[in-house]
């Protein structure tokens, strides 16, 4: 083919009228044709996308390069950093000759710059901490994190309703744990038999099991105060760029449960507190999640289904999500289904069934005139990817061999001293990670909160001089709790009803206020 109709058809199909994201330069048989650039609209990122290359070939450049135009831009970036590679965005690039290649062939400026950043965790790496409770889960939400039968969630279910009728903070997973067993062992067993139901031991049983489970992947550090509000994803650097939040997951990898329960808390969160927007106007975060496959890996058909009906529903919120991984195959079909954009870089063939699947790949993409799909995926250099992007009225443009742009920021990890450095300077990490251990269900339960006393210094005087007998029933105690002054503080602890995050809750009239985490 000519480069003449190449280039009609190209022009054609990258005309966007919008605000636009550079990704780099179109190539046809080996050779980067200048002054044209393959471009990603703004108004189209809410419609997702996917980042998909084997080990090596550069998937984690092209995220970089697009978090930093996307700040450029003013759009908020949220990144999964599981590899520790990413966090070097917030220090300048160093020009070298191979990049000055690059950009040079392709015709774009390269000028090294540093980024806004904020480093955060949900683990034990350095960064704002970020937390839920478990109230603002929700009995539906927690009861799919851990994977529970009808059975199960209804006594979860339970636990949840008794909790909040006796205004028992359910804070981390310690509370939910002593609820439970109140209920289901000890003197609570009989008072709800009546109102609530009774809870089976076996139900009990495998619940605390669950929660096992979970706490030994890191979700005693993840269930806590404080918790954080996904608004903070949201603001400003001095410069005007917009800052990138990277998520630090090094330690993560092998806890695939606590990593795909955060997502789905996380995305149903910014589902409820981000205002309508529709498909209009410019995204306001966008996510990038690396090795995306983590998500899917364990999770049950439920909570597959709420990521599904969520990533369906977030684009018009103003969020856009953007999956990277090894292969295009490590992504459920029904969310594959849902991605506008793709930048597949190079997989490698080495067995007849990477054969096999790569021929299924190159059949998701729109067929070309000017490639063989099946083919020049396995040729693609490092820092080449075949594109396709969705154009402002909603449909594809062809595929594209791309040669793509370098990031501007340094390509290599922070050492120690600099990610204290980020920390140190956050207008938010002071905020979020003080160490908060309140009364709640667990200290209530277990006899630690004894607040009748401390209204009554008189009665205390003479419990000192003459001690009296202590009462047996934690019930009894619960009754003292709910009655005195104590109860509003606890009340305020409670920060959603019974449904969760998933269904809603009233907006937020000021910052003092529970959010997420």
């Amino acid at each position: 083919m000519s480069i003449d109709k190449f280039t009609q058809q190209f022009t054609e199909a990258f005309n966007f009228s919008g605000k636009t994201v550079v990704i780099g330069g179109p190539v046809l048989d080996k050779n980067i044709i200048k002054n044209l650039a393959v471009e990603l609209p703004l108004a189209t990122i809410n419609r997702h996308g996917l980042i998909a290359g084997a080990t090596g070939t550069g998937k984690t450049k092209s995220i970089q390069r697009l978090a930093e135009s996307l700040s450029e831009q003013g759009v908020n970036v949220l990144l999964m950093d599981i590899k520790g590679d990413i966090s070097g965005i917030s220090k300048a690039g160093e020009a070298n000759p191979k990049i000055k290649e690059r950009m040079d062939a392709i015709g774009a400026p390269w000028c090294p710059q540093q980024y806004p950043t904020e480093l955060m965790t949900i683990s034990d790496e350095k960064g704002v901490r970020l937390r839920a409770t478990v109230s603002e889960f929700g009995p539906v939400l927690f009861s799919k994190v851990l994977e529970l039968n009808e059975n199960q969630e209804g006594a979860v279910a339970i636990v949840f309703k008794y909790c909040d009728d006796k205004k028992l903070p359910l804070l981390d997973i310690k509370d939910f744990r002593a609820a439970l067993q109140h209920l289901a062992e000890g003197d609570g067993k009989k008072e709800i038999s009546e109102n609530y139901g009774a809870i089976s031991p076996a139900s009990s049983g495998v619940i605390m099991r669950k929660l096992l489970e979970l706490e030994m992947q890191g979700g005693d550090k993840f269930f806590g105060e404080k918790s954080f509000e996904v608004e903070d994803l949201l603001h400003k650097g001095k410069d005007g760029k917009a800052y990138i939040n990277i998520l630090r997951l090094t330690d993560i990898q092998d806890r695939p449960k606590l990593f795909s329960t955060f997502m789905l808390c996380l995305l149903a969160e910014i589902y409820n507190k981000f205002p309508e927007q529709g498909d209009k106007g410019e995204p306001k975060l966008v996510i990038f999640i690396d090795e995306a496959h983590l998500i899917f890996k364990e999770a049950s058909k439920a909570l597959m289904q709420q990521l599904e009906t969520i990533i369906k529903l977030i684009r018009s919120k103003g969020v856009g999500i953007f999956f990277c991984t090894q292969s295009p195959a490590d992504i459920p079909d029904v969310i594959l289904s849902q991605l506008g954009a793709k930048i597949q870089h190079a997989l490698r063939a080495f067995t007849a069934k990477d054969r096999k699947d790569i021929k299924l790949v190159a059949e998701n993409f729109p067929s070309s005139n000017f490639y063989k799909t099946d083919q020049l995926i396995t040729e693609l250099g490092i820092g080449e990817a075949l594109v396709t992007v969705l154009s402002e009225k909603g449909t594809p443009t062809p595929l594209i061999h791309t040669i793509m742009c370098a990031p501007q920021s340094r390509m290599n990890v922070l050492t120690p001293e600099e990610q204290d450095e980020i920390v140190s300077n956050s207008e938010i990490a002071a905020e979020y990670n003080e160490v908060i251990d309140r009364e709640s269900a667990y200290e209530i339960l277990k006899g630690k909160l004894e607040p009748v006393q401390e209204e009554m210094p008189e009665e205390k005087v003479k419990n000192e001089e003459e001690p009296e007998e202590k009462s047996s029933s934690i019930g009894d105690t619960i009754k003292a709790v709910a009655g005195s002054s104590v109860t509003k503080t606890i009340v305020r602890e409670l920060t959603r009803g019974l449904f969760g995050v998933l269904f809603g809750s009233p907006k937020r009239s000021s910052r003092k206020k529970k959010g997420f985490f």
